[in-house]
C-alpha cells in the first residue's frame, strides 16, 4: 500500500507512521483513515515491528476531521460518508488496542478534535512543549468521536472531561501533562531524538511480555479484580519459561544488558 498523506518507514524494529497533510495540519481527508488502518493491520502481523509510532508532519500531529469538507457533506444533506468516517476511525482506534505492539504517539504539535483522540488511543504519548490539546468539537456544534468519550473521562474523570469537551477550550503540553494525558513533555528542539529513543526502548523490550502488559491494563480497567488475579496468574505461567524470560534472569543475574528475541518463541 502506498499513500503519499501517510508516510510509513520501518527501521531497528520501529514502525513510524506519519500523518502528511502539514498544509491543512494533518486533518484527515477520505483515504486517509483507511490508509492508517490498514497500515496498523499490516504491522500487527509484522514480526520485524516491536514498537509504532503516530506522528505528524510540519507543525501539526493532527486537527481532527476536514471541517471544509464537512461542511459540503451538510450542503448536500448527506450523511453516508460521515457514517463510513466513523466507522474506520473506530476500527482506527479498536485496532491500536488489540494489536500486540506497543502504539506510541508522537505528538508534535497542535492535537485537536479526532486527532486529539487518536493520540489518546495510543498506548502511551509523548509531546512536544510546544504541543496544544482541544477537544474541539464543541465549537462545530458536534459531539467527540474516535472513542474520545472512553479514553478522556477514564485519564481525567468525569467532571474534568465534561469541562474540556463542553468548553473545548485548548490545553497546552504542560497543562496535558499535569491531567495526566501525556506521559512526558520535551522541548521542541529536542522532540523527535527523545521520542526516537522512548520508542527504541519500547521495541527493544521482550515483545510477548510488552504485549501481555498492554492487554493486561486494558482488562484491569474494565475487569474485576478477581478476573484480573485470574489472567495474572494464566499469564505469568505462559510467560515464565519462554526465552524472554529465561534470557531476562541471565542477564540480570550477569549484569548485563537483555537481549531479547520474537514475540513468539
Amino acid at each position: 500500500m502506498s499513500d503519499d498523506r501517510l508516510l510509513f518507514e520501518l527501521s531497528d524494529g520501529i514502525a513510524i507512521l506519519t500523518l502528511n497533510r502539514p498544509e491543512v495540519m494533518n486533518a484527515f481527508e477520505d483515504g486517509m483513515r483507511e490508509a492508517l488502518f490498514e497500515r496498523l493491520e499490516e504491522c500487527a502481523e509484522n514480526r520485524d515491528v516491536r514498537c509504532v509510532v503516530i506522528t505528524g508532519a510540519g507543525r501539526a500531529f493532527s486537527a481532527g476531521g476536514d471541517i471544509a469538507s464537512m461542511a459540503k457533506l451538510q450542503e448536500e444533506n448527506d450523511l453516508s460518508v460521515v457514517e463510513a468516517r466513523m466507522s474506520i476511525a473506530g476500527q482506527v482506534i479498536q485496532q491500536i488496542r488489540r494489536m500486540p505492539q506497543p502504539v506510541l504517539a508522537a505528538i508534535n504539535g497542535a492535537a485537536a478534535g479526532g486527532g486529539m483522540n487518536l493520540a489518546l488511543a495510543c498506548d502511551m504519548r509523548i509531546a512536544s512543549d510546544k504541543a496544544v490539546f482541544a477537544e474541539s468539537f464543541v465549537k462545530i456544534g458536534l459531539i467527540p468521536d474516535w472513542g474520545g468519550f472512553d479514553f478522556l473521562s477514564k485519564l481525567v474523570g468525569t467532571a474534568k472531561a465534561m469541562e474540556l469537551m463542553m468548553l473545548g477550550d485548548r490545553i497546552d503540553a504542560a497543562e496535558a501533562h499535569r491531567l495526566g494525558l501525556v506521559n512526558r513533555i520535551v522541548p521542541d528542539d529536542d522532540f523527535r531524538d527523545e521520542a526516537a529513543k522512548l520508542a527504541q526502548r519500547l521495541a527493544d523490550g521482550p515483545p510477548a511480555t510488552l504485549a501481555a502488559i498492554k492487554e493486561g491494563v486494558y482488562r484491569g480497567v474494565e475487569s474485576t479484580l478477581p478476573e484480573t488475579l485470574s489472567y495474572e496468574y494464566k499469564t505469568q505461567r505462559q510467560l515464565f519459561l519462554r526465552s524472554d524470560a529465561r534470557e531476562g534472569m541471565r542477564a540480570f543475574l550477569e549484569k548485563r544488558p537483555a537481549v531479547y528475541g520474537d514475540r513468539d518463541d
